[in-house]
């Protein structure tokens, strides 16, 4: 089941109101979207029209999933070891923290169900979604996994 919006608006529009991009950038990013695939956010960034970081709290204002930012954010061992490197890089994903049967991760698509119903059965937790940049969940997968992890 996908994620209920809060709001309706699309993340565009969102964006447009924080005056993170204008109305041209994103029918230039619509345009490319259409022609080759990919997501929004990713295509806005790639052009230079925004920033990950905005995308990331549009995503957080439009679906109600919490930001994280990772920069300082220390993971501790056996949190890193439920999720194999190769898994949270091909999700672009990063486990912070386990609480019991729930495990807290942050990813740059918190949208990717797929991804989300993965980690669940490797972990065997249920899983709680914070949103990250790619940016800050790529530098924190080279932080904790580095060569010699998982």
């Amino acid at each position: 089941m996908p994620p209920r919006r809060l709001i309706t608006k699309k993340i565009g529009e969102l964006l447009i109101d924080r005056k993170a991009i204008t109305p041209a950038q994103l029918e230039e990013a619509l345009r490319i979207q259409q022609d080759k695939g990919g997501l929004l956010g990713q295509i806005l960034v790639g052009l230079g029209h925004t920033t990950e970081e905005a995308v990331a709290q549009a995503l957080t204002t439009q679906y109600g999933f919490p930001f994280l930012p990772l920069k300082n954010y220390a993971i501790d061992e056996e949190t890193l070891k439920l999720i194999p490197q190769n898994v949270a890089r091909q999700y672009c994903l990063v486990p912070v923290d386990r609480m019991g049967d729930t495990l807290t991760v942050a990813m740059a698509d918190p949208l990717d169900s797929q991804a989300v119903e993965d980690i669940e059965m490797l972990s065997h937790c249920s899983v709680q979604v914070f949103v990250a940049t790619m940016g800050d969940v790529a530098e924190a997968i080279q932080r904790h996994y580095g060569d010699g992890h998982a």
